[in-house]
């Protein structure tokens, strides 16, 4: 070690020593409801001021809150033109601004890496090292919320109406579909993409072509036991509703679309407050826009006009709330359930940070996140407090009076943010975000600061954006001192660690006090592995 960064490291440590009684102490002083449930920093004023809103709200409505949960697949955080995309990637998105500019825009929420464990997570307040969905399913493996308690079971048993309409990918077998995991009603297709039901029809028209015979057989097997959009109340079991096929697969979005405008109007007849999960499958590749936006974008790119489109479906949904007199008692979440799939140039999405879809650099968990709620969160406001997707699981319970409900006999790694989103200026309970690739802890970031434990790099030794979703790849640990400040460096890549070393004792405390909790509530076996 240089003299130069050894004086460094010796300032650092003794700025930390001085300093550590009070900074110290203010930074980690958490709350912990219970020995099963994360700690979070507590705003007990704006708690209260969040609580007091949603008592005047059910004592003027006469029932609890609707939730709304749209979730875009594999939409980058600068796609939208309130995250600096929009026009300026030939793809304007003037819904979708316009409900940013009118309530909630994170800058700093993260999901997990891949689709089926954001899924998972989000539905169950907990990270893929917890319920084991490490990553997606593929070609028919079995894997799925296995013995988990979702937010549909919570909602459902303090008198909610549960739908989910969409891409599920949350496994197929009889118990993981979604009329078994707490959904009232449910129309979904249960794989990833519509190429699956697509590659062995019309493998001439798509870019990926299947020519292993072995998996093409047992592709033609999936779809036989699968063979398109399967439908389904609760407890029954599932029928097909639609044959997925080339002709109508670039509209699944607006059939999705339909059944939820139809149950948005259906429910305003009804008493009960419901719960929408509405799981969109664009903007995943191969990107297939319908007739009305297939070439409409500024861009004249699939992506773009498939992202238009997506667009223009939040409006539908969105319409449906007002022309029912619902936005007022209604609470909506935007969010994308993963960075860009940067594998399929140009058909994929943008992002200001580095790396995409499969890894932990922020380009590939960091996602725009939108609450939209009218009267209950202030609008034009933006926030970079830290958010989690498992935090939607604590906050959606909490808003809908059912806090007591969150399971005793497992960890959750969720807190509940409802103080964050309904109080002017509000701050985020959040202390620290954790990112796991497969069963690994990369990554930590704590306020603006991101320490990797591990990155994932490719053959010759350099940096993979993601796992390695057409390459080679391997996790490998990183220095002891690899930290980055993310206002300053928000394409992570240069290490400050020696300079700032006084930020290692907080992280060393924070991770250490997670992998204690994983000594407490160990993980589950492995749901879902690599192959």
């Amino acid at each position: 070690m240089s003299v130069g960064i050894f004086n460094r490291v010796l300032t650092g440590l003794l700025v930390f020593v001085l300093f550590s009684s009070v900074s110290f102490a203010s930074s980690l002083k958490l709350t912990r409801d219970a020995e099963n449930l994360e700690a979070y920093i507590s705003h007990p004023k704006q708690l209260a001021v969040a609580k007091e809103k949603l008592a005047k709200l059910e004592a003027k409505t006469g029932k609890k809150p609707n939730l709304v949960i749209m979730l875009v697949d594999d939409m980058g955080w600068g796609d939208l033109g309130v995250y600096g995309g929009g026009v300026a990637i030939g793809a304007p998105t003037p819904v979708m601004d316009r409900l940013a500019n009118a309530g909630l825009r994170l800058t700093s929420a993260y999901s997990q890496p891949t689709c089926t464990p954001t899924r998972a997570s989000l539905l169950t307040g907990r990270l893929p090292i917890r319920h084991g969905i490490y990553r997606p399913p593929v070609f028919g493996e079995k894997g799925g919320l296995a013995d988990e308690i979702t937010l549909a079971e919570l909602l459902s048993e303090v008198g909610y109406r549960t739908a989910v309409f969409g891409k599920w990918h949350l496994g197929k077998d009889p118990g993981q579909q979604p009329q078994n995991q707490g959904f009232d009603e449910s129309i979904v297709m249960y794989d990833g993409s519509p190429k699956i039901f697509l590659s062995t029809d019309y493998k001439d028209k798509l870019r990926e072509i299947y020519y292993d015979p072995e998996l093409k057989a047992y592709i033609q097997n999936i779809i036989k036991k699968n063979p398109g959009l399967m439908k389904a109340n609760k407890g029954e079991k599932a029928e097909l509703a639609l044959a997925i096929n080339w002709d109508n697969a670039a509209s699944l979005d607006q059939r999705f679309a339909d059944y939820s405008v139809d149950f948005i109007s259906r429910m305003t007849t009804q008493d009960d407050p419901f719960f929408l999960f509405h799981s969109f499958t664009k903007v995943h590749e191969p990107s297939l826009p319908t007739k009305e936006f297939a070439g409409k974008s500024p861009a004249k790119q699939v992506f773009q006009d498939s992202l238009m489109e997506v667009d223009a479906i939040v409006a539908r949904i969105i319409s449906a709330l007002k022309e029912n007199n619902l936005e007022e008692n209604t609470l909506v979440l935007l969010l994308s359930d993963n960075g860009p799939d940067e594998d399929k140039f140009p058909d994929m999405g943008h992002t200001p940070f580095r790396g995409a879809k499969g890894g932990t650099w922020d380009g590939g968990v960091r996602v725009p996140a939108i609450f939209w709620w009218p009267g209950m969160i202030d609008p034009m406001r933006s926030s970079d407090g830290l958010f989690d997707f498992t935090d939607i699981f604590n906050t959606l319970l909490t808003v809908a009076g059912a806090q007591g409900k969150i399971p005793v006999d497992r960890y959750i790694d969720g807190v509940d943010q409802t103080s964050f989103l309904l109080t002017e200026n509000g701050e985020s309970n959040r202390n620290a975000v954790f990112m796991y690739t497969l069963n690994h802890l990369t990554a930590v970031r704590w306020r603006e600061w991101k320490k990797h434990l591990m990155i994932a790099v490719i053959g010759d030794g350099t940096y993979a954006g993601g796992i390695g979703m057409k390459n080679e790849a391997r996790i490998v640990r990183t220095p002891g001192q690899n930290i980055m400040n993310l206002y300053i460096d928000n394409k992570e890549r240069v290490s400050v660690g020696a300079e700032k070393s006084w930020t290692m004792p907080f992280f060393g405390r924070i991770i250490k006090n997670h992998r204690q909790s994983l000594v407490k509530y160990p993980p589950k076996k492995k749901v879902l592995t690599m192959p």
